[in-house]
Formats: structure tokens, sequence, C-alpha cells
């Protein structure tokens, strides 16, 4: 029997040369597998139909917006997942998404192996790679660019030898990524770290400097999840590309920064997620409305490491899995309403309210009414710098 493998394929130059060069490299059948999250473009049919006029035996596209939505971004904005404390883990979110249809397809045909187009310098790579070793530890995994060689250079030339129905045109000088959360784009001039960008890369958002109206907005939560804008019910996926639409037209969710790979090298990438951006800023404030103090404290630890397994490719940890199970009970009381002003490439808390609030006005005033026994206030201080008065005094005696 003819060995398969399950191709993760985009429908552009390298992943249709893929299909032919696998095939020729290994003696195995090539079976297309493309996952919509969101990224636009074109048809999920049309991409099909280019996978099998390239030499793949089989091609399946899935739909995977609404389960990306709520099973990946939403965990994201629960955790208020931001890597480096400004990354909204655009590109880190989807990858586990692709890697459980790859899984899925190679059950499904009986496939030994998965290959995708990754380089050997990128994260990508590792998250493809450590999440199907989570989920099929016995598939095998190749990737043609950075295991065969498969340059650019060569991939036109094979595309062009074979007579493939894929356009060879000159390639865009930058690498992007793009899903519903949000775009990615790095290389090119911009490898150049003193280089600003330019208003040309950006797509999800208008330049902020443009003068123009604000926009109020209203967001509901429910333990943790977005449902509702403007008083309007909204799925995860609706909200995510509503925000991308109203706060992007405010240019927020520019992000420009140098990031650490997990590879080990320094990587300059520029972003653009306004809608992420949108919704994890409103999150947060209704967690600092909503979340008791220690926990909130405690959490914010869990955070970030929340964000460097999803980064690093540990979607199915175990580790992951556990903090999975934190996040959720954390944002049990996590439901209410922030209102935000989008203006000027910046999202603005002016409004929190939830019947889940922990804020007491008649503890927190200062004029009549205070009901904050002040009185206490003394003692407390005594008992809670005891210890460190205690050093003091044996620091003066030495």
């Amino acid at each position: 029997m003819t060995e398969r493998v399950v191709l993760a394929y985009s429908g552009g130059l390298d992943t249709s040369v893929a299909i032919g060069w696998i095939a020729e490299e290994t003696g195995a059948e090539v079976i297309a597998v493309a996952v919509d999250v969101g990224q636009g473009g074109e048809d999920l049919d049309v991409i099909r139909k280019r996978a099998l006029a390239c030499g793949a035996v089989e091609a399946e596209v899935a739909d995977a917006r609404e389960e990306f939505a709520e099973e990946y971004c939403l965990p994201a904005i629960k955790a208020n997942a931001l890597y480096m404390d400004r990354y909204p883990l655009v590109s880190a979110l989807s990858r586990p998404v692709i890697v459980k249809h790859l899984v899925a397809a190679a059950r499904k045909h009986g496939a030994t192996t998965v290959a995708h187009g990754c380089t050997g310098k990128g994260n990508d790579q590792v998250r493809f790679e450590a999440g199907i070793a989570a989920l099929a530890p016995d598939l095998r995994c190749i990737a043609p660019v950075r295991d065969y060689a498969m340059t650019r250079d060569k991939a036109i030339a094979f595309c062009e030898d074979k007579g493939l129905p894929i356009a060879t045109t000159k390639k865009s000088p930058y690498s992007i990524d793009q899903n519903v959360f949000g775009r990615a784009i790095e290389t090119g001039f911009l490898e150049d770290i003193w280089n600003a960008p330019i208003e040309d890369i950006y797509e999800y958002t208008q330049n902020p400097a443009t003068p123009r109206e604000p926009d109020e907005v209203v967001i509901s939560f429910k333990e943790g999840a977005p449902v509702a804008v403007d008083g309007k019910p909204v799925t995860v996926l609706q909200a995510v590309q509503q925000l991308n639409e109203r706060a992007g037209a405010q240019g927020i969710g520019r992000i420009d920064m140098v990031e650490d790979r997990l590879v080990g090298i320094k990587s300059r990438e520029v972003y653009e997620a306004p809608g992420a951006i949108a919704l994890i800023t409103a999150h947060q404030e209704l967690e600092n409305v909503t979340v008791e103090r220690e926990l909130a404290r405690y959490k914010r630890g869990v955070e970030q490491r929340w964000s460097e397994l999803v980064y690093d490719g540990l979607w199915f940890s175990p580790l992951k899995r556990a903090l999975d199970g934190f996040v959720d009970e954390a944002n049990r009381h996590v439901t209410g309403d922030i209102r935000m002003t989008l203006h000027g490439g910046r999202a603005v808390v002016t409004g929190r309210r939830s019947e889940q609030s922990l804020y007491d006005f008649n503890l927190a005033t200062y004029d009549t009414g205070d009901t904050f026994d002040q009185s206490a206030a003394k003692g407390f201080i005594d008992i809670y710098s005891l210890s460190s008065k205690i050093a003091a005094q044996r620091h003066l005696r030495a």
C-alpha cells in the first residue's frame, strides 16, 4: 500500500509545489488540507480544486472560523493573553486548530506523515510538530522547505517545469500571516529594526493619526466571554469581527516589537490586531471590577505563563490544560459591561458596571456616607509592618 502524507495546504505557490515535491521525494500520495481561520482571500472550493490540479489524491477544506473563535481565541481573551505583554498570539492561536484538522485527516485517510511549509528558523515548525506529537505521537512530520531545501527559486522552477496551475509572480517583500484574530507582518525592510513601518503594510487598521470622530462602544461579557456589542447579542466570532472593523477604523491594535522566538533568536514583528486588543482591554478592566485581589494578582502570573506556553507551541500540553481550568474558574464572576472610546489608536475604558462587582461605593468614597472604619487602619499598619520594623532594628544594632 502506498504511503500517504497529509499536507497543511494554503493554496499558495510553496504548498502547491510541495504536493508534487513530496510525491517525488518520498513516493507517497499527498492529501491536501486547507483550514479557514478567517484569513480571507480565495474561496475554499477554489483552493480545493487547485490542490487536486497540482497532484493531490485528495483535498479537504474546513471552515473552522467559529471553532477557532470559540475554542482558541476565547481562552486567550479570558487569559488576557499577551506574549511579552504586547502580542495577542495571533499566529500561535491558529496553529493548534490547524493541527487538529491535520491529525483528523491523517486518521481518516490512513496517512503516516504530516507535512507543513515552515522553515527551520521560525516558531511555527515547533507549533505544528509539538501539537501533532501531543495528539498523534505515531505520526511522522516533514517540512519540505526545511528538510528538502525547497527554496523559492526551486519552487518556481518546479512549478514552471510541471506546468502547475499556480501563479509565479514576484513574491511580496513581506511574509504575512493572518486570521480573524489579527495579522502578522515580517521580513523585507522591516528586518532592519531602525526602519519605521510604512502605511502600505497595514490592512486591518487605518492610520491612527488621521482626524476622525471617536467611536463609543459597550462590550458585554458573561463569565469572561463577549456576548453582546452595544446591547446586541454576538458570538465570539462576531465580536472579534465587529471590533476588528470598528477598532481597526480608529487605528487600534498596531504593534511593532522585537520578540524572543522559541528557537533562540530575536525577531522584529509588526502586528495589527484591533479586535483582539479591544476585547482584551475591556476584559482586563472588567476583571479589575469583579475579581478578588489575591486571585487577580496570582492570575497575572498565570496569564504570562499561559501566553508563553501557547507561543511556544504547547497548546495541548498537560500544564496548558491545567492552567485552562484555573483561567475558567477565575472568570466565573467576570460578567458585566465595559464602555470604551475608540479613537486615535487607543481603546480607552470610560465606564464599568456589573452585578458581580466587588467595588463598594460606600467603602471607596471620601464623602459623607463613608463606611470604611479608618480607626482600624493604625493597628493594621502596626502589625503589617512589624516584621520589617524588627529587621530594621537589628540592622541599626549592627
